[in-house]
């Protein structure tokens, strides 16, 4: 089952009713952008757990600020990916050893049939491998536009860059990851265009 689409001025009504403390606006924003943001954090942090609990955190930090959100051109998506690229920012300040990224099923997706799972979770494993070897901007970029589905411009401000140096990172990050993934499946040519 996908999520239902929230449409622009359903998410104002429902952020101005967050923040006049109305919990079922906020449970249906924390519902509609849970997923997301957990798969957003799952692939940068070393384990499931440790997503869930920041992804918690994130939500967290958005309802202690949600009277600080206003809308200036961007969604509020774009904000709450920042707080959990801020979140992941300070974890890795304070966890400077190189973790190894998760290789176990963790990305929640509607319910599949087994051979779905099987198929998503060997592409997940080889996903989280590739990405290893880019730079940590060209994997928030490909993680925020092809995990996410950002938009180029939804990256540019979550990530404090010029859409023009998205579009560059993302041109070198596809190219880097065709060239990982052409060395593990010799086979296949190339994977992005």
């Amino acid at each position: 089952m996908r999520k239902k689409i929230i449409s622009k001025q359903e998410e104002r009504e429902l952020i101005k009713r967050a923040k006049e403390c109305d919990s079922s606006a906020f449970a249906r924003l924390y519902e509609h952008y849970y997923q997301d943001i957990y798969n957003y954090i799952y692939y940068r942090v070393p384990d499931a757990s440790l997503a869930e609990d920041m992804t918690s955190e994130v939500f967290i930090k958005v309802l202690e600020s949600i009277d600080s959100f206003t809308f200036r051109g961007f969604p509020f998506s774009s904000w709450l990916f920042r707080i959990a690229r801020n979140l992941m920012i300070d974890y890795y300040r304070s966890h400077p050893e190189p973790v190894e990224l998760p290789l176990e099923a963790g990305v929640l997706l509607a319910e599949e049939a087994p051979s779905d799972v099987f198929e998503r979770e060997l592409t997940q494993q080889q996903l989280a491998q590739a990405l290893s070897n880019l730079t940590e901007d060209q994997q928030q970029v490909v993680i925020l536009r092809f995990v996410d589905r950002l938009s180029n411009t939804d990256v540019a401000q979550v990530l404090g860059k010029s859409e023009g140096a998205i579009k560059s990172l993302q041109y070198r990050a596809l190219s880097s990851l065709n060239r990982v993934l052409e060395d593990v499946f010799p086979e296949r040519n190339q994977v992005f265009d």
